[in-house]
C-alpha cells in the first residue's frame, strides 16, 4: 500500500479552505482539516474529500490560542495514527482567518490583538509546534492577501499582517531548507466567500468595481485559488519555495 500523503489545512471547513482541501484531495493527498466551531460543515467537507477516494478527518481548533496547541498536535498525532495509518504530515495550510474592517482611527486594542493572534502568532507558533511531525521534503503554504501590496481603507492591521507572514515565509524558507522543507505564500485577490461579511458576494456595487480593477474582469471564485494551493503541496512544485504567489486575476495591475 502506497504511503500516504498529508495535509493539515486550518479553516478548511468553509470557503476558500474548503476548496483548497477539496484539490488537494484530487491531487491524491489525504487531509486533516480544521475548523473553530461548525462541526457540521467540517464533516461536510470530510465527507466530499472521502467521496473523491482520500481519507479525511475533521479537528477542533481556535488558531488564536496558542497555549492549545501541544494539546491540539497529540490530537493530529491520533488522527493520523487511527485513520490514516502515519506519525507524520507532510503539508501545512496555514489559511484559518477572519476580517475586520476598521480605520486606523477608529481600531481598538482588542480588534489589533484579536487580528495579531490569528493571523500572526497563531500561524507561527503552529507552524513551529508542527514542525517535530512533518516529513523532510515537506512543505508550507501560507495564505497572504492581495492587500499585502495594494490598499484599502480599513484594512491596516489585516494587510500589514498579511506583508509578516510574506517576510515570514521567506525566513521559513530559508531556516527549513536543511530539512528540505518548502515554504511559500498564496496571495488571493477579492474572492467571493463569506468571509468578512460576505460582501465580495453580495454587494452588487462592489462587485462592479473589483471587476473593474482587475485584468481579468471579475471577482475571484474559491476555486480559483485551492488549484494553486493544491499544486504548492506536489512534487511538481518541488523547486518552488520563498515565493509569493498573487493569485487575484491581476487586480491593481
Amino acid at each position: 500500500m502506497a504511503k500516504s500523503i498529508i495535509a493539515l489545512v486550518t479553516g478548511g471547513s468553509r470557503g476558500l479552505g474548503e476548496n483548497m482541501a477539496i484539490n488537494l484531495a484530487k491531487k491524491g493527498l489525504d487531509v486533516v482539516l480544521t475548523y473553530q466551531s461548525n462541526k457540521v460543515e467540517a464533516d461536510k467537507t470530510v465527507q466530499e474529500i472521502e467521496n473523491l477516494g482520500q481519507k479525511a478527518y475533521a479537528l477542533q481548533l481556535d488558531v488564536s490560542q496558542v497555549g492549545s496547541f501541544d494539546a491540539f498536535v497529540e490530537e493530529v498525532k491520533k488522527a493520523i495514527g487511527s485513520h490514516f495509518g502515519a506519525d507524520h504530515i507532510d503539508y501545512l495550510v496555514n489559511n484559518a482567518g477572519i476580517g475586520i474592517n476598521a480605520m486606523i482611527t477608529e481600531t481598538t486594542e482588542e480588534q489589533f490583538d484579536t487580528l495579531v493572534d490569528i493571523h500572526f502568532k497563531g500561524a507561527f507558533f503552529l507552524t513551529q509546534k508542527m514542525l517535530p511531525i512533518m516529513t523532510n521534503g515537506g512543505g508550507i503554504v501560507n495564505i497572504s492577501s492581495g492587500l499585502a501590496r495594494f490598499s484599502f481603507p480599513g484594512y491596516s492591521v489585516y494587510g500589514a499582517l498579511k506583508a509578516a507572514m510574506e517576510t515570514l515565509t521567506r525566513y521559513q524558507a530559508k531556516e527549513l531548507g536543511a530539512r528540505q522543507i518548502r515554504s511559500n505564500v498564496v496571495a488571493p485577490g477579492a474572492i467571493e466567500t463569506d468571509f468578512g461579511g460576505g460582501t465580495n458576494k453580495t454587494d452588487e456595487g462592489k462587485r462592479t468595481a473589483i471587476a473593474n480593477f482587475t485584468a481579468l474582469g471579475r471577482v475571484g471564485i474559491p476555486s480559483d485559488i485551492g488549484g494553486v494551493v493544491a499544486f504548492l503541496c506536489t512534487d511538481d512544485a518541488k523547486w518552488v519555495n520563498g515565493q509569493r504567489i498573487e493569485v487575484s486575476g491581476g487586480m491593481m495591475i
